[in-house]
């Protein structure tokens, strides 16, 4: 699968390692949204956008879902 210039990652989980692929994306020519309970966390800071809400909302993921072209996570301990 190729993901063309100017598509939107999203990212659940905005720790540091959510920073460094904000990042990586935005030097890629990538979008991001990440979705995080902490209104101040680190990829915050770079995200293009930031849902805050828990990580088992709903209505957040379904605005994660329709935000994103694809969608990963930055951390192990995301509640399935």
């Amino acid at each position: 699968m190729s993901l063309p210039a100017g598509s939107t990652i999203g990212i659940i989980g905005g720790g540091q390692l959510g920073r460094m692929l904000a990042v990586a994306a935005a030097r890629l020519g990538y979008r991001t949204v990440v979705l995080e309970p902490q209104a101040d966390c680190p990829a915050a800071q770079v995200a293009n956008r930031q849902i805050t809400a828990a990580y088992d909302d709903p209505a957040a993921l379904a605005d994660l879902a329709a935000s994103s072209s694809v969608i990963t996570y930055e951390f192990e301990n995301v509640p399935v």
